[in-house]
């Protein structure tokens, strides 16, 4: 199981969205939340930002879609340039159709579930996606503090993408941070999305390396 960082874009400034997306690119994949004061009490980047990101760096990006109605948007990011974009199951009326068209479309197809969704309504669906996202704070505005009561779920979910024997990646985005991304590892994660963690550093690539590490290192455990 490798270890993936994700900065959360959210977390970065956003009147230098090139430099600071400069700023972490031995990331992964960089995480830009797109919200639509709808699905979420909060509006931020759109697809115009996306194509604008993908122009300005190398590093992947990974569109988490906090939206109403991703059944009609979803595919549009991956045109935009997105290589890997989450949907919400709460607002997707077809997930199955969904993955199927995002994966169509050259991209990896995550489904997101909020702190109160529980994941085994879902279990048949997990072949049809390539991440799931398990968010550990409600979503809509980054810096919120991580919520221990998710670890179960985290643990709950390896064991059904075990039991299948799937190549999922699954996915943290809340709090993740120095303090909380050994507890997230192990229970099972292994991709952690970071915002304040690291933009809120003096050397955002530093702290993506050092929190890599401390994933990795229970991991090997």
């Amino acid at each position: 199981m490798s270890v993936q960082i994700s900065p959360s874009i959210l977390s970065a400034d956003f009147a230098r969205l090139a430099d600071e997306a400069k700023a972490v690119e031995g990331a992964d994949w960089l995480h830009v939340d797109v919200m639509d004061n709808h699905f979420v009490p909060n509006l931020t980047l759109g697809l115009p930002v996306v194509e604008s990101l993908r122009k300005a760096t190398g590093t992947p990006l990974d569109c988490h879609l906090m939206i109403e109605d991703p059944d009609r948007w979803a595919p549009a990011y991956v045109e935009a340039g997105a290589s890997s974009v989450t949907f919400h199951a709460e607002a997707a009326r077809a997930p199955v159709r969904i993955a199927r068209e995002i994966r169509h479309k050259g991209a990896r197809a995550s489904m997101a579930l909020r702190p109160a969704t529980p994941i085994e309504p879902y279990e048949d669906l997990l072949p049809e996606l390539d991440m799931l996202l398990i968010m550990t704070i409600e979503p809509g505005f980054g810096g919120q503090p991580f919520l221990d009561i998710m670890l179960p779920k985290i643990r709950r979910t390896r064991a059904l993408i075990d039991k299948h024997g799937l190549e999922l990646w699954l996915q943290v985005d809340g709090g993740v941070s120095a303090e909380t991304i050994e507890r997230c590892a192990e229970a099972g994660a292994d991709n952690f999305v970071a915002g304040t963690a690291v933009y809120g550093a003096d050397d955002p690539a530093a702290a993506v390396r050092a929190l890599r590490e401390q994933a990795a290192a229970v991991h090997r455990h």
